[in-house]
Parts: C-alpha cells; structure tokens; sequence
C-alpha cells in the first residue's frame, strides 16, 4: 500500500534538494511504516466514503473487462499484493476465484480477516503475513492467473523490482496483472482545482512524490512514461490503459457525491477509457501481461 508535501510556497523556495534528501531517509524506514499498523481503521473508513468506493468500484470494473477466460472462475488463482482491507479480494473470491492476501501491515490484514468472514468467502482466500520487496521467497513461481497490485508501488523503495518479482508469479502470457498508481498529473489538478495553490500545483509538475492526506505521508507520484517504462523493463506489456477518478474530485460542491454517485460512476466509466483523460486521472490503472511466455 500506500510521501507530506510542505506548502507549495515553501517548496518553491526550498527546491528540489530538500525533497530528495526526504526521499532517501523515508526509503530506509518505508518497509517498517507505522501509519497502516497503528490506525488501520481510518483506512476501512475511507473504503466507505464515496472517493474510497469510486476508486475501488471503477478499478475492480475495469479488472473485470480482462479478467482471463478459464473454463470456469474455480480454477483460476489470484494473488492481492498489499491487500489492505480485503475489499477487492472478497470481490474475486464471489465469482469464486481463489485468492491469496498478502500484507505487511499485521492490522490490516486483520482487518482483510474480518471482512472475510463477514462476506462468507473464507473457504476461497488465505492470508499471509510478507513483503510484496520478497516474493521470491513466499510464492511459487508461476502460481497465479490474476496478480493485483493497487496502491503498493507508491510504498516501496524500488517499484521495478516488485514489478519483476509480479511477473515471476504470473502463470503464462493468459495471466493478467492489475496495478494501479497515483498520477503525477493529477496531483497538478489538485492544487490547482481543489485548493487553488498555484505554487504547489507548479512544483507538482515535477514532483517525484506528493501527499497522502488520509495518514498525511507521502506517496510516490508516477507519469505514464515512467510506469509505462518499468512495465515494459519488467517484460510485461499493457493491454489497457484506465483513468480513475478523472473529475468527481473536482465537481461543484453543490453536486452530492452519494445522491449523483451512479451518474458520476458512469461518466468516469466513459472518461476513463478515453486516452487523453487517463493522462490527468488522479490514479492511473494498467492492465498487463506477460510480454514473453
């Protein structure tokens, strides 16, 4: 899962200097963050407010046009890197796919337990306690049809490597790999749009990190050019291309994100396929495969 940016007046005048030396001291200390252990809670109760839904109902539809044909959803096996709560992983196990949780995060993988139970798909997911930087060493090479990886790339110290370690997993060129990162552009509309920070909205333009605001961490920030690039280096090839959350977080305060929730998923669901919107969305999904069996 899932670094806080200063004002953008102060990054301005601060530059760049300042953010890498942040970058390389949160780099030793990412693998043992404390935000999702210690109130993991306030991330279940992002999961429920309409941003948290939009963005887990947009991905988990788009997963969906690509899922791999099988003879029938019970053979096929999934893995959910960085699971969080569960949520996307209790979705597969319905169609009764196969699902393994894995998470560094002891509290939220109780949390993933609970909603398990709850949702009465225990028989169809384990969970494991691990580090998506050592897969290797978890999971069997070729074991899985569908790999998630949403919000996790944003954590690690070297997103390419967890890349290559996913491709290990991935069972023949049918496997389908999901993964879904905060967009440096749309951290550009958000200061613009949202808080009318010029500054910040200009030191965006660059940034190799933002603001997580639910933990008020930072989160590393990605162009298309640079996830496209570390796909491709991890040889595996994008089949499609998805903007999520393209407007809703900039619609009028007057438009009610639950009452109007159905017609903005819809709009999303339109815009989002278009290419010249997945390049301002707020979080860019790829759906991927392997590029050589």
């Amino acid at each position: 899962m899932t670094l806080p940016l200063r004002s953008g007046i102060e990054c301005a005048e601060l530059g760049r200097s300042e953010d890498l030396l942040a970058w390389e001291r949160m780099k030793t200390t990412v693998k043992h963050d404390s935000r999702f252990e210690s109130d993991a809670s306030r991330y279940a109760a992002y999961l429920s407010t309409p941003e948290g839904r939009l963005r887990a109902d947009l991905v988990f539809a788009n997963l969906q046009e690509f899922l791999p044909a099988a003879v029938g959803a019970n053979s096929l096996r999934a893995v959910d890197l960085g699971c969080g709560a569960g949520a996307t992983s209790v979705r597969l196990a319905d169609l009764g796919i196969h699902v393994n949780l894995l998470d560094s995060s002891a509290a939220m993988l109780a949390l993933a337990k609970r909603t398990i139970v709850e949702a009465g798909v225990s028989d169809r997911i384990a969970v494991k306690h691990g580090d998506a930087t050592q897969l290797a060493t978890i999971f069997q090479r070729r074991s899985f049809d569908i790999v998630l990886c949403h919000n996790l790339l944003e954590y690690v110290d070297d997103p390419g490597a967890v890349l290559r370690g996913t491709r290990r997993l991935m069972r023949d060129t049918s496997a389908i790999l999901s993964v879904l990162v905060r967009n440096q552009a749309g951290e550009v509309m958000k200061a613009a749009l949202q808080t009318g920070d010029l500054a910040a909205a200009e030191h965006n333009l660059t940034a190799d990190w933002g603001e997580e605001p639910l933990y008020r961490g930072r989160v590393r920030l990605f162009t298309s050019e640079a996830l496209e690039a570390i796909l491709k280096d991890a040889s595996l090839r994008i089949n499609a291309r998805r903007g999520v959350r393209v407007i809703a977080d900039y619609l009028p305060a007057q438009i009610s994100r639950s009452a109007e929730y159905e017609r903005i998923f819809a709009l999303e669901r339109k815009l989002g396929k278009r290419l010249e919107y997945f390049g301002i969305a707020r979080y860019m999904h790829c759906l991927a495969s392997c590029a050589t069996p």
